[in-house]
């Protein structure tokens, strides 16, 4: 059969951008009639998509797969809200995006065996780009790099906005629980993300919702075993086919970890952990934009202290208030920390900035994970089956804890409603016995159901595997549309 070229639009920040990278290894290793184009759209301001689009390109990650940089806009750097002005960045790039793909049509007339258009493969905020496939008449499928079950909340919440005309942004300081489709337990309404209760950025939300709609299918970053129940629900007959393809993880760890600021601190990092008992340390990590305020740290360094459990602590700098510059790795200074905190934890804790957290969750030191909820981070703490402390920040974060601590029972809590919002500072300060509590509950946590899971994970990526073979579902999709196709690449 003939080949098929797949049209890649990651949004502009690294996560998105390194987890669609994965997407493309996957499907370009099942099948070689596959080949991905990814267009990069960057923010002016971040330079760790310059160090990973280097990386890979150094490291010839597949002859199938080719970068394009598309030109960087100075002018996107905005004091709105990040879903806001990325949803404006990406508008702006939909000509040369329209551009590019009709010179690549152009120049493939020299090759004898061209590969046919057969669709666009979109990043969760990049559905604008739904109107640019539409002109050359291919499909477009959608990667969300959440959770199942949170499609199916946002799905939910564009059908109660849009049908029974309920405004969340009037509920916002109710105390009040929805019913959702992919949930068993009622929803608290504080375990909403902020931007669903705000009226500068739900009509942003419900927009892409909306949009999802559209779409030929959705490609879910989970597997069948960890939200049978919420995939199911997906599988209304009402929305887009749904394909559950993940975990989709770099499992490589350091050789193409973004954040990596030298190989001698990964080093130091490493021997550290070797140096530690078997499941003896608690790794804090909050995700490349998580940071307190001097206050919250204080009491973070107490309860590590008072807890006696030896600890990996990754530790950034806020941003300064009011100022998008979240996009820069701000280092801690000692003076920050308790009198003599330092020096007291010698022994049994290591202070850090950047973190190998792959690696880190790897090592078999590691026995509880104190995270923000990235959906990434959660698949990764379920592949390696070590427990969550849960400390959401922003976006879904707080949806994912409540999924991992009430649905799933595979994560104990420390605070799920916690906000510490892009640019908005957070007035509340937990206290050190509350952070203590959960320490303490974490390294007690019983992993069994966990570890289950762990294998499940991986057993799903193997041939065999359900999304093994929802992925070749979604393959052989997409070569149908490339056969209809009248474009060739």
């Amino acid at each position: 059969m003939e080949k098929a070229e797949l049209v890649f639009v990651p949004s502009p920040g690294i996560g998105h951008l390194a987890s669609m990278v994965e997407l493309a290894k996957v499907l370009v290793d099942r099948d070689n009639r596959v080949s991905i184009t990814v267009i990069i759209i960057r923010l002016a301001l971040d330079s760790k998509i310059s160090k990973f689009t280097e990386s890979l390109t150094g490291n010839s990650i597949s002859t199938h797969i080719q970068f394009i940089d598309l030109p960087s806009d100075k002018t996107n750097a905005s004091n709105d809200h990040p879903s806001k002005f990325v949803t404006s960045l990406i508008e702006s790039q939909k000509p040369h995006v329209k551009e590019f793909v009709s010179k690549l049509i152009t120049q493939s007339e020299l090759n004898l065996k061209p590969p046919r258009l057969a669709c666009f493969v979109l990043d969760m905020f990049c559905t604008g780009m739904i109107d640019v496939a539409n002109e050359f008449g291919v499909p477009s499928y959608i990667y969300f790099t959440s959770s199942a079950a949170f499609l199916g909340f946002q799905f939910h919440m564009q059908d109660l906005h849009d049908k029974q005309k309920v405004d969340l942004t009037e509920l916002r300081d109710v105390d009040a629980e929805f019913e959702i489709p992919t949930l068993m337990n009622p929803l608290p309404l504080k375990i909403f993300p902020s931007v669903m209760l705000s009226k500068d950025t739900l009509p942003v939300v419900l927009h892409h919702v909306r949009r999802f709609r559209e779409a030929r299918g959705i490609i879910l970053n989970t597997f069948e075993e960890l939200e049978s129940d919420a995939v199911k629900c997906l599988c209304n007959g009402e929305n887009p086919t749904v394909y559950p393809v993940g975990p989709i993880l770099n499992l490589k760890g350091h050789a193409q970890d973004v954040g990596s600021d030298g190989s001698s601190s990964y080093k130091d990092i490493m021997l550290w952990l070797d140096d530690q008992p078997p499941s003896s340390v608690v790794f804090l990590c909050f995700g490349s934009l998580g940071s307190f305020n001097d206050d919250q740290v204080k009491e973070i360094a107490r309860a590590l202290e008072h807890s006696g459990h030896r600890f990996l602590w990754s530790l950034r700098k806020s941003p300064s208030e009011g100022k998008i510059d979240f996009l820069v790795d701000h280092e801690y200074l000692q003076q920050v920390f308790p009198d003599g905190f330092l020096d007291r934890t010698e022994k049994i804790g290591k202070v850090i900035g950047w973190a190998p957290q792959v690696d880190v969750l790897a090592h078999p030191s590691i026995k509880e994970f104190i995270s923000h909820c990235g959906w990434n981070s959660i698949l990764e703490s379920v592949w390696f089956g070590v427990p969550v402390a849960t400390w959401p920040m922003y976006a879904e974060q707080q949806f994912n804890a409540f999924e991992v601590v009430i649905e799933l029972g595979l994560a104990v809590e420390i605070k799920m409603d916690y906000r510490r919002e892009f640019l908005i500072g957070n007035e509340i300060v937990l206290d050190a016995k509350e952070i203590e509590r959960a320490i303490k509950s974490g390294m007690e946590h019983d992993g069994r159901k966990l570890g289950r899971l762990s294998e499940k994970s991986r057993e799903a990526v193997m041939d065999g595997g359900s999304s093994s073979s929802s992925l070749t579902h979604l393959i052989n999709d997409m070569m149908i549309v490339a056969a209809e196709n009248i474009f060739i690449i």
